[in-house]
């Protein structure tokens, strides 16, 4: 695979030491062609070749050229697909390096002074939940941040499960984990599993896919329902937790993410929080807190 001197110049300028090819480098670029990533996105997103060059202005012939590799796509129709397709900000990365051009979205570290504001945001939001439980948790579904309220739900989680990086939902399923606490295991493993398996249709991201087939490896001695069908009086999943005394705790969850995120690390945040789905869950939840 050839690589132009743009995505040379973009390597440089991100610290990526060229030899040929480097291991940094290999890992960021795909290996296969543009044409056949392109194919790959209208796949998961069942879009025709024709239903997508009429919504991006250009002729059948031409998008099918380009992905045959008879054609070479500008940067602007790398851009413009990318954007119909609903193709995440990472994977519009490797499209343009594919093609032939340098990234143009940027991954930054949740701690670097360019997302001060973001950060801010964050935590102000898991503060502001407190006293129930909410967590920040990158694409990987790794613990980003979390409040305090979080504490009282890993009461008695294996301490090699909760060091970084610390998976929430192998946390969560784990039976070293929470999955002995979880009074409905199967209807709330089945919610996360769904999840996870249509995040895995959307991304085609292969560690999501690998942390899928790892959770379903786990035992499950409850019956794991394959639809979600509400119980009498539910109006959302519940999550379910046996609480020291007998009691029983509910909660259902909200997902926040960041509304226009122009940078990787933004789009692939997001912020879940933990509601009471009862009083007694809140007067619990409170009294604990203290």
């Amino acid at each position: 695979m050839s690589i132009t001197r743009e995505v040379m110049a973009w390597t440089k300028r991100n610290g990526i030491a060229l030899c040929g090819m480097s291991t940094m480098t290999a890992a960021r670029a795909p290996r296969e062609p543009f044409g056949e990533l392109l194919r790959q996105w209208r796949g998961r997103r069942r879009v025709s070749q024709l239903d997508l060059s009429v919504a991006a202005g250009v002729s059948t012939r031409h998008l099918s050229f380009v992905e045959t590799g008879r054609a070479k796509p500008s940067r602007q129709l790398v851009l413009l697909l990318s954007e119909h397709l609903d193709v995440p900000l990472r994977e519009r990365n490797r499209l343009l390096l594919a093609a032939g051009y340098a990234p143009v979205y940027t991954e930054t570290s949740l701690e670097a002074p360019e997302l001060a504001a973001a950060r801010e945001a964050v935590r102000r939001l898991l503060t502001a939940h407190l006293p129930f439980p909410a967590v920040a948790v990158d694409r990987g579904w790794n613990l980003v941040d979390s409040n305090a309220g979080v504490t009282m739900l890993l009461a008695g989680v294996a301490p090699e499960l909760l060091r970084p990086p610390m998976n929430v939902l192998r946390v969560t399923l784990h039976p070293g984990g929470m999955a002995p606490m979880i009074a409905n295991l199967g209807e709330w493993r089945a919610h996360l599993l769904g999840r996870l398996r249509r995040e895995v249709a959307a991304t085609g991201d292969e560690g999501l896919a690998a942390l899928l087939a790892e959770l379903r490896g786990y035992p499950c001695e409850q019956r794991v329902p394959e639809v979600e069908l509400p119980a009498p009086g539910d109006i959302m999943v519940p999550l379910r937790l046996r609480g020291g005394d007998g009691e029983e705790l509910s909660f259902f969850s909200t997902v926040a993410t960041f509304g226009t995120p122009l940078d990787i690390t933004l789009a692939e945040l997001s912020i879940e929080a933990f509601y009471p789905a009862d009083e007694a869950t809140g007067r619990a939840v409170t009294a604990w807190q203290g």
